[in-house]
């Protein structure tokens, strides 16, 4: 059974939430502006009013629910399992970006089991890398166990994120849910829709998530001449053109990164993710069209091949926010392509991120994303 209330102010009035709790929700997923989680009174109504409940969640660029996609608003929703489903929390802590992977490593021991069928992670979304922390926790849960999620956000200014869990909120949290249970049905897509354009440029000297050199050239060099004027508008214009990732034979990798910040005097880039010292990447851009189109994608992959679930089903749906700086007031078409594919038959919550969460289309691979709408489906036979 699930429930959902998607609140303007950061206010729990009496009653405004019993239609929630009186399903006695095992999981509570909130997704809201960071205004929100600044609230200390409302961060601890919810923890009061949910305190039964597994609770997690992150501030966002954008939110997602059964209206479509809002702003400086909360979404909450509430899940009750009728099976035998149940869920895990797990949390931890990121010192500073080399612990990224420390974090995912132990939040991973944390939820690894046997009947261990997904996990659901969200992260910080500055002052972390992403790929690492995924690393981390697929070293634990292992390969055959799905990881899907995304990195908070703070409605666009790329400062300061929250995550948010039982315990209550972090600005360097991870936190994260592992779903056992033979009763559940598991399914994810990805995809995104970008283009590339020009030439593919030689990864020269890298370090992790910061790309030095770019063929033997600054690389903040290299992408401001292709910025022109919206380079003094960096990092936040490094949405609009994110670069696309290739093997060092040139073929296409099927990720994309988005820069997260820039540090002018080193001239060095900084991403979500890591960049392989032995590949190349090529700059993207993308039309509305081709973005509805690729959410559509990921919402066919999420549910191919799935049997009818005998309940509810639930869609968390992580789209990228340069995605939705590209789309402007005709964001939620994207998600209203999710809902077509989808038919109804799944309850939508999400938000859109600094970097999502997922494994590959084709395998459970899991792997940190750019520019990519994601979508994991949730029920149970």
């Amino acid at each position: 059974m699930i429930k959902q209330r998607i609140l303007t102010e950061p206010v729990l009035e009496d009653g405004v939430l019993t239609e929630l709790t009186e399903i006695a929700p095992q999981l509570v997923l909130v997704f809201c502006s960071i205004r929100f989680l600044f609230s200390d009174d409302f961060v601890a109504a919810l923890r009061n009013t949910f305190s039964g409940s597994v609770l997690m969640g992150c501030s966002t660029a954008g939110e997602v629910g059964l209206e479509g996609v809002s702003e400086g608003s909360c979404v909450i929703t509430a899940v009750r399992f009728e099976g035998d489903a149940r869920v895990r929390l797990a949390e931890a802590h990121i010192a500073d970006m080399a612990g990224s992977e420390a974090a995912g490593v132990y939040v991973g021991r944390m939820l690894a089991s046997p009947e261990l069928r997904a996990v659901l992670l969200f992260g910080s979304g500055v002052e972390i890398n992403g790929s690492s922390m995924i690393a981390g926790v697929a070293a634990q849960v292992g390969s055959a166990v799905p990881v899907s999620g995304g990195l908070a956000g703070d409605d666009g200014a790329f400062v300061a994120t929250l995550t948010l869990s039982s315990s209550g909120i972090s600005a360097d949290g991870v936190v994260a849910v592992g779903f056992y249970g033979d009763d559940l049905i598991v399914g994810h897509g990805s995809f995104g829709g970008w283009s590339p354009f020009g030439p593919a440029h030689k990864v020269t000297r890298c370090d992790g998530n910061v790309l030095h050199e770019l063929d033997g050239e600054s690389a903040l060099s290299v992408y401001k001449r292709y910025l022109g004027a919206s380079a003094n508008a960096l990092p936040a214009a490094g949405l609009l053109f994110p670069f696309e990732m290739l093997h060092s034979d040139r073929s296409p990798e099927g990720l994309v990164r988005t820069i997260l910040g820039v540090d002018e005097k080193s001239g060095s880039l900084i991403f979500a993710g890591d960049i392989h010292p032995d590949g190349y990447l090529r700059l993207m851009h993308a039309a509305d069209a081709e973005l509805v189109d690729g959410a559509a994608q990921a919402a066919r992959l999420a549910c191919r091949n799935l049997p009818e679930p005998r309940g509810d089903a639930l869609a968390i749906l992580v789209s990228c926010v340069g995605r939705k700086i590209v789309m402007g007031r005709r964001t939620g078409r994207e998600v209203e392509a999710v809902s077509r594919i989808l038919g109804g038959k799944a309850a939508i919550t999400g938000f859109y991120s600094y970097g999502e969460i997922g494994p590959f289309s084709t395998t459970n691979e899991c792997r940190l994303h750019n520019q990519t709408m994601t979508v994991t489906y949730l029920s149970e036979y």
